[in-house]
């Protein structure tokens, strides 16, 4: 891994400044890449997870790694001018000139996940390569098929000096973040991303982190029970839950409890009215998870919870060997059970009550802040007072996980639920290096302004005029 970053490196500087038809090439040559392989890809995708929906993976994954890079190669121009900015006062008047000018760092390492393999790859690598980098990817062990199938289409798009893949296990994992690159970016568990930091601490390598945690669902008084319930139903089964935007629990009115249960079985049977050989519906990655979210369960159901499981076709799951999960509502969860203690990443989603909205904003500000926050309603005042008083990495109104698909908005955490963010012109940023530079005029400033000993009036001046801001 060493002489690959050494080879990257090498090549790099040797290439600045790096042009924009060549930034461009690139782009082009990763959306190829993935489209023209786009049905390798899907059926790899569906090795890996026992079973996992072709047209969930063209969306999620196929069509959301070539959105990113074309709109990269779109703004590219527009994103990579230097920026002018006004010289402080008199050296503007005296002809000096300011400017950030956006270099690219060099080497950029990318330690990707399991959920989204294709797709949480590929969008980091449209900022990457807009701002003129190379990259590393370290892909996850869980989905071997799509590692190898990626790490074979890397070779035959792109030369090894321009982006590279790399397989493995932990050790792998953690030998690849401790390597010099120039900037990190891992998506993954907060857990890892501590371990993450400090082994790029040691480089003083700059590390991006794209983690999750407990993304909380607040249902205002004014909702449309209905349209929520669907939306809410629609992002928690996307991928089986395995999202880390995933709604992970909800938030509702006392009085509209039990009507917010109703609408999330209703929306959840009319969508997947069957599931274990539904083609829609993906299973759980691996055996170890299944196991831990169906623990969840029972942990929850030992503690006092009334499960619901949604399985409008009375199929008998313990009986298949699939992986598939159908949703799990878990009614009266307390603070005890494992469901509300951890990020779920899965089809189990509690349901709590409230009484009032300042009741419900306590119940999101006493834990860790999330990557996410979605809220519903139609009460401007009451929207306003939950997104001003929450903190979150972002949010949807009136549904789930959509800000996530705007390559304009910034996508991060904030606190255990990241570090920093990327997307459009945003991950241009993060993958760039703003260089300040400022242009001297040919005067002689610094005996203009006193700033040449032997000190006087003209020193006295401009201290003066600074002090006054």
């Amino acid at each position: 891994m060493k002489d690959i970053l050494d080879r990257q490196r090498a090549a790099f500087m040797a290439e600045l400044p790096v042009p924009l038809d060549v930034r461009r090439d690139r782009l082009t040559r990763a959306i190829a890449m993935v489209s023209e392989n786009a049905g390798a890809l899907c059926d790899a995708l569906s090795e890996d997870f026992g079973h996992r929906s072709r047209e969930q993976s063209m969306i999620t994954d196929i069509a959301a790694s070539v959105g990113p890079l074309s709109h990269a190669r779109k703004h590219l121009k527009a994103w990579s001018k230097a920026s002018r900015k006004p010289a402080m006062f008199p050296l503007g008047l005296l002809g000096g000139r300011a400017r950030i000018e956006y270099q690219p760092k060099g080497v950029v390492g990318i330690i990707a996940p399991w959920n989204f393999p294709v797709q949480l790859v590929m969008s980091p690598l449209a900022g990457v390569f807009a701002a003129g980098n190379r990259a590393m990817v370290k892909t996850s062990e869980y989905t071997p098929v799509t590692a190898a199938l990626m790490a074979e289409l890397a070779a035959r798009y792109f030369a090894p000096e321009e982006l590279a893949f790399i397989g493995g296990g932990p050790e792998v994992g953690k030998a690849f973040a401790e390597l010099p690159f120039d900037h990190l970016l891992f998506t993954g568990a907060t857990g890892i991303g501590r371990h993450i930091l400090h082994a790029a601490a040691d480089n003083l390598v700059p590390v991006t982190l794209e983690l999750g945690g407990k993304s909380p669902v607040v249902v205002g008084r004014s909702a449309d029970i209905a349209r929520a319930t669907e939306r809410v139903a629609l992002g928690k089964m996307l991928n089986a839950g395995q999202i880390c935007l995933a709604p992970d629990y909800m938030l509702v009115p006392e009085e509209k409890e039990a009507a917010v249960v109703d609408g999330l079985v209703a929306a959840a049977s009319r969508m997947y009215p069957s599931l274990l050989t539904n083609p829609d519906y993906t299973a759980v990655i691996n055996d170890r998870h299944y196991q831990r979210l169906t623990d969840w369960i029972e942990d929850a159901r030992a503690k006092g919870g009334e499960v619901i499981a949604v399985n409008p076709a009375g199929e008998d799951f313990a009986a298949s060997n699939s992986r598939k999960l159908p949703l799990h509502i878990v009614r009266n969860p307390t603070d005890d059970m494992m469901v509300m203690q951890e990020e779920i990443f899965g089809p189990v989603l509690p349901v709590r009550s409230y009484r009032t909205t300042e009741e419900a904003i306590g119940e999101v500000n006493r834990r860790d802040r999330p990557l996410a926050l979605y809220y519903f309603g139609q009460d401007k005042a009451e929207r306003r007072q939950v997104l001003d008083r929450t903190i979150s990495g972002g949010a949807t109104v009136n549904d789930v996980i959509f800000h996530v698909s705007q390559e304009d908005l910034p996508f991060g955490g904030i606190g255990p639920s990241g570090m920093g963010a990327y997307h459009g012109e945003i991950g241009f940023r993060t993958f760039s290096h703003a260089k300040a530079i400022y242009s001297q005029p040919r005067l002689d400033v610094a005996r203009l302004a006193g700033m040449k000993p032997p000190y006087g009036k003209a020193t006295q001046a401009t201290i003066k005029r600074q002090m006054k801001g």
